[in-house]
């Protein structure tokens, strides 16, 4: 069952993208000093990322003060960092989850049946405080459904 709100999610490490470099990088120095929002998708140029991730920055989630938001994707650091330049957000970091420790931390991995051997991670949106306890959480119940926006840019302001 994915975490909700009220519990801490686990301190994970992994690769964390920047849009040039990457870096073994723990959860909880990714956070700001307010929090964070943790984005799972299940790959960087996806149609469905792609469109989100524009959403997003018309949304003004690149203005959050001290709020990062971390995307998590099953795309390699290589891959993550092209997207980032593609969206041309340097705020914006995504963590490499190639192997799915992260997402399936999170208890997330859904097996996709159209795809063989591949499981990603349901699309899913959680607002962390600095100590990571959940203080918003969003987990889609199908492959396509929006993120709630506004819901979660209200989550931050009451960080």
């Amino acid at each position: 069952m994915p975490p909700s709100e009220g519990e801490t999610v686990p301190d994970f490490a992994s690769l964390l993208c920047d849009g040039e470099t990457f870096r073994s990088t723990p959860l909880s120095d990714a956070l700001g000093a307010r929090g964070g929002v943790v984005v799972c998708t299940g790959f960087a140029f996806s149609a469905i990322a792609r469109n989100w991730w524009k959403r997003f920055v018309r949304a003004g989630w690149d203005e959050f003060d001290g709020v990062p938001v971390l995307g998590v994707s099953r795309d390699g650091p290589y891959a993550q960092n092209e997207f980032l330049r593609w969206l041309d957000r340097p705020d914006f970091r995504f963590f490499a989850d190639v192997n799915g420790d992260v997402s399936e931390a999170f208890d997330l991995l859904g097996e996709r049946s159209h795809m063989a051997n591949v499981s990603t991670p349901w699309r899913s949106a959680f607002v962390l405080d600095p100590d990571r306890e959940i203080q918003y959480a969003f987990v889609a119940d199908d492959w396509i459904s929006p993120l709630p926006v506004a819901d979660i840019g209200t989550a931050v302001a009451d960080l």
